[in-house]
């Protein structure tokens, strides 16, 4: 329990939903509107547990890979992309798709085949098995090295030095992708850069408002799922810039009160894949054990939105026309 001192909250700004992730969350509430339950989903559509569970309710099957989904049936491919291969694999099955593809991702896919054209070597920072990742790789393999960290760098090996470029998953550490890119330049003196940065603005403007509150908190709450790339992160960069201890909850029933104890400051964000209403339970029961005091922490504001993808596009349309 918080102790005598004025306790608050400080509110990271922007937090939650990202322009990708409200588009792909968006397509699934809508492709269940025009067609009826069931529409089948590749994977996670975003990585949040909630999101996910609510969804289904509704009428969303989640599966793996396509050959699960019934010939002839409608999928949506979740926001983090899709190989080549896997678009191949639905068509064979005569699969109804609506790509759900963030087009920050989209945009990361369409360098990866450029750049392959050209025969270059592709660094691809990222986490090995992560959807995005394996997406993005499958656009081009055999000019692709997936490269997970920093000290990874020190060892990657490639046939021509002189002929590289690397590329990023959008939803990593800022800090660390530049420190994996510094490693790669001192072994690779003449590596290229992507035309523009990969690490997408919703990620960064986050980590951006993590860095400016977490200097004041011995707490950082980030609300966000254990397989969202960019609510781990969130963690990282609280401990890293300065909070005394950071933790990740799916909801606010998760929070350990023994965690608040001697806590004056609790900062709180939650990354790019979560609903605002699950931050507003956590401030509720933060309220509700003394820290009914909320700072909100405001680095950037962001008004981008994303088109739906054009398969319900032209489905609303026909729907209107009808």
């Amino acid at each position: 329990m918080p102790d005598t001192k004025p306790t608050r909250v400080l509110l990271a700004a922007p937090r939650g939903y990202c322009a990708g992730v409200d588009r792909a969350v968006i397509a699934v509430e809508k492709a269940l509107e025009l067609h009826g339950a069931p529409i089948y989903v590749r994977k996670e559509i975003v990585h949040n547990k909630y999101v996910v569970e609510t969804l289904s309710e509704r009428g969303a099957i989640f599966v793996n890979e396509t050959d699960e989904v019934p010939e002839g049936a409608r999928v949506v491919f979740s926001a983090h992309g899709v190989s080549p291969a896997v678009r191949e694999g639905a068509a064979a099955r005569n699969l109804l798709t609506i790509d759900a593809t963030c087009p920050l991702v989209t945009k990361v896919h369409k360098e990866a085949v450029r750049f392959a054209k050209s025969q270059q070597t592709i660094l691809l920072i990222g986490h090995e098995g992560h959807e995005e990742v394996e997406g993005t790789a499958g656009e081009a393999p055999e000019h692709t090295i997936v490269v997970n960290s920093p000290e990874e760098a020190d060892t990657i090996e490639v046939a021509d030095p002189d002929n590289v470029v690397w590329l990023s998953q959008t939803t990593l550490s800022v800090d660390e992708t530049m420190e994996t890119v510094r490693r790669l330049r001192d072994r690779f003196p003449n590596l290229q850069d992507p035309p523009s940065d990969d690490i997408c603005y919703a990620t960064q403007n986050r980590q951006v408002a993590v860095k400016k509150l977490a200097p004041e908190c011995e707490l950082v709450i980030v609300v966000g799922s254990a397989n969202s790339s960019n609510s781990v992160r969130l963690v990282e960069v609280a401990l890293q810039s300065g909070a005394d201890a950071s933790y990740r909850i799916d909801r606010a029933s998760e929070m350990d009160e023994a965690w608040l104890e001697g806590v004056t400051t609790v900062g709180v964000t939650s990354g790019a894949s979560v609903p605002e209403i699950l931050v507003r339970d956590l401030l509720d029961r933060l309220a509700g054990l003394g820290y009914a005091t909320v700072e909100e922490v405001t680095t950037a504001t962001e008004d981008l939105m994303f088109s739906l993808p054009r398969e319900i596009r032209a489905d609303m349309k026909a729907r209107a026309a009808s």
